[in-house]
């Protein structure tokens, strides 16, 4: 579903690499279906991943329209902002981040991994629940191959795909329960992961906290390579927020 206005507004060729604003590359390049969308600001459905894509240089009236698609009070989740939220705008997190890129990992498949779908999804939710890798959504199965490794039947670990930029593909949902810790399957489904990423002739990418030193290091050990640090950003939505253009 596309939430339009009325108004044309275009974007200028961009100068950025398609990771420095992974998002607005996704939605749009291969995710552009998933779409929604006011004047220059898009964003994916709230119950597939929360994350909003804002035009690289974004002003007043693209605030504006982030405002009319979130609602009053509205959380957002924002990331590769060239500059800040409006003051009148509450953050409610900060943090830093690192994007990691393939550099030389070796991937591969794996031979217990199998192939997570819509039917997986509770047993997704009540992973992520317990593990807490990130935002993980009803729908976030959607956006690519979700792999998982099972133990006596039951899921304790996964990996997939989220964000899309063109030649490129995210892996995230990267989870491992208490139980099965320490045995590697982390690293055998982001291999995994990265081999079909490879086999459709595109590149890996990852995002981490960069608090997460322990992740870093593994993912560091399987190949990848810092590419930039950035930041990661909830914000409220004004209770009151006028449209820029009056209406």
């Amino acid at each position: 579903m596309t939430q339009n206005d009325t108004r044309p507004r275009t974007d200028a060729p961009s100068r950025l690499h398609p990771l420095d604003n992974p998002a607005r590359s996704s939605l749009t390049g291969p995710h552009a279906h998933f779409a929604e969308s006011r004047g220059r600001v898009l964003r994916y459905p709230v119950d597939v991943t929360p994350w909003i894509a804002l035009p690289e240089a974004p002003d007043a009236q693209d605030w504006a329209d982030l405002a009319a698609l979130a609602g009053p009070g509205g959380s957002v989740a924002l990331a590769a902002l060239q500059a800040p939220p409006p003051r009148d705008w509450e953050i409610v997190f900060r943090g830093g981040g690192v994007q990691l890129v393939d550099a030389s990992v070796d991937a591969t498949p794996d031979p217990q991994a199998v192939r997570l779908g819509p039917r997986d999804v509770p047993e997704m939710l009540d992973l992520v629940a317990r593990t807490r890798p990130g935002p993980f959504l009803p729908r976030t199965v959607e956006l690519g191959t979700y792999l998982g490794i099972r133990r006596g039947g039951v899921l304790v670990a996964m990996a997939g795909e989220r964000l899309h930029p063109p030649g490129w593909t995210e892996i995230s949902g990267v989870c491992t329960d208490e139980s099965v810790r320490g045995q590697g399957l982390a690293s055998r489904l982001v291999l995994a992961v990265a081999h079909g990423i490879r086999e459709r002739g595109e590149t890996p990418f990852l995002h981490a906290s960069a608090s997460n030193t322990g992740a870093i290091r593994l993912y560091e050990s399987l190949g990848f390579r810092l590419r930039r640090r950035t930041e990661f950003i909830s914000a409220l939505v004004p209770a009151v927020f006028p449209s820029a253009h009056g209406t």
